[in-house]
């Protein structure tokens, strides 16, 4: 019998979730305070995140070209093999592995039960919760993609709920606050392009997270189709959501008091409904993580399933099980990683060495893709997909807008910086290592 292959059960709207999803987790609800500290003014504060909106939006559009252009399994791991080298791509997934993706679980469990124990009243340790609902969705995701997709998508729906509450609440039963904004009057053109470079960056931080999707793609219906709209649809409804979060923010606290508090969404649900309101975000940031979980423990695996049908992986975790056709050792390993690094407490430094590691395959992907239309050999092979506007300019502006964002954070985090950028690094030896040992393994 032939061997199994990933089963095609995703359509567009599974798409538009699994981004929204990979995006949003719990920061939305505290970093507006953030970038008021850094903007100090309404109208800086929704620019910052407008311009971090259409920053994302064109990273976006390039994802979704990249998707049409190369509708496999991989994703990003594919578009790093195809448009540079395999030791790139082995890079991505080897830092996928032991930082980003597990790292990233890790901390959105242990945030999960710092919400959960308080809120039920249930006498479990902290630790204990992580990783019990980390096996749970581990073993839910090992029952095949459309049970995994529809754990997600629940998730997902309920969070957007939970968000679009939080806007209503902000509009239509809070008092607006005093006109007291906060300005900085004194400052010169240069330095307020330096005070809202800084408030942009977190901005950034929060909108990252949409490029994990495109893993899925081997199964997705038509995924040359689905993922480009699912891409694009889901950046939208984030920019809106995040928008909305924002605006009601700005419209009840103030510039000032979105500066003093470090609860922001608790603030405003409390002046809208009381102190209920406190519990109900609570709750919200809880379920916002649990979805964010889901939303990982979902696409992280396909990443080292392509790596290792490319033999760059232990050949065991190219495995798709007969039944359900999902890739139950990749997720087993991941989901094993994720409880180590949940068990050790060192989560939330393994996430410190996120961002520079992300910004650096944003340049790449928008380098692939300039490299990608042009081995096009006439405009005509272009085709009629989905195309980047503004192309080449705005991918131009996107590459150069990520590698500002490695910069900033090299200075402003050094150590955190520089280890994550060796952890990427060491990737190439152990690369070449495994090619020379991969004629050992066949024999």
């Amino acid at each position: 019998m032939p061997a199994p292959a990933p089963l095609r059960r995703l359509n567009t709207f599974d798409a538009t979730l699994i981004v929204m999803g990979g995006i949003i987790g719990s920061g939305i609800f505290m970093s507006p305070s953030v970038v008021a500290r850094r903007a100090h003014s309404g109208g800086m504060i929704m620019g910052a995140w407008a311009f971090g909106g259409l920053i994302a939006l064109i990273g976006g559009f390039i994802f979704a070209e990249l998707a049409w252009r190369r509708p496999e399994v991989g994703g990003l791991y594919a578009y790093m093999r195809d448009a540079f080298h395999p030791v790139v791509a082995f890079m991505y997934g080897w830092t996928a592995l032991l930082v980003s993706q597990s790292g990233g679980m890790a901390a959105a469990a242990v945030t999960f039960a710092s919400y959960f124990t308080p809120l039920t009243h249930v006498s479990a340790a902290s630790t204990l919760v992580a990783v019990a609902i980390l096996i749970l969705f581990t073993a839910i995701n090992c029952f095949g993609v459309r049970e995994g997709g529809n754990t997600q998508n629940a998730l997902m729906l309920l969070k957007l709920a939970a968000i679009v509450a939080l806007v209503v609440a902000g509009l239509f039963f809070a008092p607006a606050a005093s006109a007291t904004a906060v300005a900085p009057s004194a400052h010169r053109s240069l330095q307020l392009f330096v005070i809202f470079g800084a408030a942009l960056i977190p901005v950034l931080f929060a909108y990252d997270g949409w490029q994990t999707a495109s893993v899925m793609s081997a199964e997705l219906k038509d995924p040359a189709r689905s993922l480009p709209r699912g891409l694009n649809w889901g950046v939208v409804a984030v920019i809106a959501l995040y928008m909305g979060v924002n605006f009601v923010c700005v419209r009840v606290l103030g510039p000032s008091g979105l500066m003093a508090t470090n609860t922001p969404a608790s603030d405003v649900m409390r002046f809208a409904v009381g102190p209920v309101g406190e519990r109900i975000v609570a709750a919200a940031i809880g379920l916002s993580t649990l979805g964010f979980l889901s939303n990982q423990i979902l696409v992280s695996p396909r990443i080292y399933y392509a790596m290792a049908n490319d033999g760059l992986f232990f050949k065991q975790v190219a495995w798709l099980h007969p039944k359900t056709h999902a890739p139950v050792v990749a997720i087993v390993m991941q989901g094993a990683i994720a409880v180590v690094i949940a068990l050790s407490g060192r989560y939330d430094q393994i996430l410190n060495y996120v961002t520079s590691i992300d910004y650096v395959f944003f340049a790449l992907a928008a380098i692939a893709l300039i490299v990608f239309r042009r081995r096009a050999a006439k405009p005509a092979a272009q085709g009629k997909g989905v195309l980047v506007p503004g192309h080449p300019w705005s991918t131009i502006f996107f590459c150069l807008t990520s590698a500002v964002v490695v910069i900033d954070t090299l200075i402003a985090y050094p150590k955190d910086t520089l280890v994550g950028l060796i952890i990427l690094v060491s990737g190439i030896p152990i690369y070449y290592v495994w090619r020379r040992a991969a004629p050992a393994r066949a024999t």
